[in-house]
């Protein structure tokens, strides 16, 4: 068995990273794959826009000529510079059931790291916001909501034998469409909105959505400052997390909430199309995008992938329109389900706030930590 480098330049090398675990998970149900299409991107160093600032390595582990293992590894410089931190960031780590081959990836993985002069190592975590974060701990009979990581149990046990700690973890929460929430919520709302001037702003199609990229970029920033994964995110990227959003999203489910014109805070709804990308295989084409198109109707599944408020309008009310805009959605648009995706345990004003509108948390995904 054998680790090497990947090289990006070259798109045989870049399919077999890609395709491991479509063979590893080929026996697992619930696994959704990447879509081929994003993948490419992420690994394309002249056009992604992570590699204007960092870098990363890509690394693959074989045997007789046979793909066991794959791993990356970040030095994301505008995470370390902002937050005075050496941190690499590992992600994509899929791995046959062989300690030793897991051992032999995160051994190359933190070479690669000391060399750049990082001194931990944790993960997963992703090249941009809104990739899914953390190692599935809890909740493995449960297929993954659109974009969020899914392993098999072992791989925990692996990391810990490995050395590895815990550093936080991320909850998903189910909300059933039948469930109602309680009046209080929509008296607040309507409070709000009649005495501090909160208004909703909603979307016909996604041109005019695209106009508004910028500023939600922008609120981006503003809001989720002190969050554990918090980067800030640039214009470039801002645009790449729009293309992939917009590719999945009705426009007419997202909502923003304003104040005097100005932007304050978002409701992200996306229909879960996870069964539709499992029957395409992760493949737009030829016909894969078919099977998209019909799941944008017949989905019964909801995925509330980002509510963000403006830290200075919480707790006036806001707070109650976001979750009324969420009740709202599901009813309206006649959702049976709801995954509400990862919240960081340390966020105890969210962890709280869902509870109390009637989420249960049911997936953990953990982030790990080693020093090295």
């Amino acid at each position: 068995m054998q680790v090497r480098r990947l090289d990006t330049a070259r798109r045989a090398e870049v399919n077999r990273f890609i395709q491991f675990p479509f063979e590893l998970y080929r026996p697992c149900p619930q696994w959704v794959p990447p879509l081929w299409q994003e993948m490419r991107f992420v690994l394309n160093r002249e056009q992604h826009p992570f590699y204007e600032y960092s870098d990363a390595e890509f690394l693959i582990a074989e045997h007789h000529g046979e793909v066991c293992g794959r791993l990356a590894v970040m030095n994301n410089r505008n995470y370390n510079r902002h937050h005075g931190q050496r941190i690499a960031f590992f992600y994509y780590f899929d791995v046959v059931n062989d300690l030793e081959v897991a051992q032999a990836l995160f051994d190359a993985g933190q070479a690669w790291a000391r060399a750049q002069g990082l001194t931990t190592l944790i993960g997963p975590k992703g090249f941009l916001q809104g990739d899914g974060l953390g190692m599935l701990a809890e909740g493995f009979e449960h297929r993954p909501a659109m974009g969020i990581p899914y392993n098999y149990a072992y791989y925990n046990d692996f990391m810990q034998r490995l050395g590895f700690t815990k550093e936080t973890d991320f909850y998903s929460g189910y909300l059933a469409g039948s469930h109602d929430l309680p009046p209080r919520f929509f008296d607040v709302a309507d409070r709000a909105k009649a005495r501090r001037g909160f208004e909703i702003k909603s979307f016909s199609n996604e041109r005019e959505l695209r106009q508004w990229i910028g500023r939600i970029g922008q609120l981006y920033n503003d809001c989720f400052v002190d969050n554990w994964e918090y980067c800030p995110i640039t214009p470039a990227e801002m645009q790449a997390i729009a293309d992939r959003m917009l590719s999945i999203a009705n426009p007419r489910l997202i909502k923003l909430v304003l104040k005097d014109d100005d932007l304050i805070g978002f409701v992200f709804p996306f229909p879960d199309l996870s069964a539709a990308i499992q029957k395409a295989q992760g493949r737009l084409w030829p016909i894969g995008w078919l099977h998209l198109l019909r799941e944008f109707s017949a989905t019964k599944w909801v995925n509330f992938n980002g509510l963000g408020l403006l830290p200075q309008h919480q707790g006036v009310g806001a707070n109650s329109i976001l979750y009324t805009e969420v009740a709202r959605t599901i009813r309206e648009c006649g959702f049976e389900h709801a995954d509400v995706v990862q919240v960081e345990e340390r966020n105890a004003k969210s962890q709280g706030d869902m509870a109390a509108i009637g989420v249960s948390w049911y997936k953990k995904h953990r982030i790990y930590r080693l020093e090295i």
